[in-house]
C-alpha cells in the first residue's frame, strides 16, 4: 500500500508555529476584560488603534457602564467623551450603543456565541467576532489582521488579500487548536520583527521556512 504523502505546508506550519511559541510564550490577547461583552466593546474600540489605548480608556469606561444592560440606557455622546482618544469615536459611540441596545433586547444582555449572530451587531465583522468567541468562550477561530494577512502571504502560505479569503485559507493549513493562539503569535511577530515597514529577517526564528517573497 502506498504511503499517503504528508502536505508540506502543513509540516512547514507545524515547524513555524513552534519556533514561534517558544520566541513568544506569553502570546495572548492584549487587551483588558472581565466579561465577554466587555471584550467585544474593547475590540471594536480597537479598529484603527492601538491595544494600549484601548486599555486606558475601558477602564474608565467599564466603571460606569460594565454591561450591556448600563450601557443601553446611556447616551451617544456620554460614550463619545470617554473614548474620544481612540479615534472615529462617533461612530464607535454609536455602534458601541447601538450594540448594547441590541444585545439587551435580543439577546438578554449576553454576547452571543454565534458568529453570524455576532456580525449582524453593528460594527461587528468576522475579525472581531472571531475574537470574542475565541477569547472569552474558547471557540476556535482564526482573527485576520493587518499582521496576520501580510506575514501568512510573506510565508507563502496564501496569495489572498481579502481577510475572509485568507481566514479561510489559513484554517487548512493551521491545525484547529492553534487558530486562536495563530493570530496573536502573528501579530506579536510582526510588531517585533517581521513589520510592515522592513522585515528582520535575520533575527526571525522561523528564517529557514520563509520563502521570504517580500509581499506587503
Amino acid at each position: 500500500m502506498a504511503q499517503k504523502k504528508i502536505d508540506p505546508d502543513l509540516l512547514r506550519m507545524k515547524r513555524i508555529l513552534k519556533a514561534l511559541k517558544k520566541e513568544y510564550p506569553e502570546s495572548k490577547c492584549s487587551l483588558y476584560y472581565e466579561t465577554p461583552f466587555q471584550l467585544l466593546v474593547a475590540t471594536i474600540l480597537s479598529a484603527q488603534c492601538t491595544d494600549a489605548r484601548v486599555n486606558q480608556v475601558t477602564p474608565v469606561l467599564f466603571a460606569q457602564y460594565p454591561d450591556a444592560y448600563s450601557m443601553s440606557q446611556t447616551t451617544q455622546k456620554k460614550i463619545e467623551k470617554i473614548i474620544r482618544s481612540t479615534g472615529f469615536y462617533q461612530s464607535k459611540a454609536k455602534s458601541l450603543l447601538s450594540t448594547s441596545k441590541d444585545l439587551v433586547e435580543f439577546h438578554g444582555g449576553e454576547v452571543p456565541k454565534d458568529l453570524d449572530a455576532l456580525i449582524e451587531l453593528r460594527g461587528v465583522g468576522r475579525k472581531t467576532a472571531n475574537v470574542v468567541l475565541g477569547e472569552a468562550y474558547g471557540i476556535p477561530g482564526l482573527v485576520v489582521d493587518t499582521h496576520v494577512g501580510r506575514i501568512s502571504r510573506r510565508m507563502g502560505f496564501t496569495d489572498a488579500t481579502n481577510p475572509v479569503i485568507v481566514e479561510r485559507e489559513m484554517m487548512e493549513i493551521v491545525p484547529k487548536k492553534d487558530w486562536v493562539i495563530y493570530s496573536h503569535l502573528l501579530i506579536d511577530h510582526g510588531r517585533a520583527v517581521c513589520t510592515s515597514r522592513k522585515a528582520k529577517c535575520d533575527d526571525c526564528v522561523f528564517w529557514q521556512d520563509c520563502p521570504k517573497i517580500g509581499v506587503s
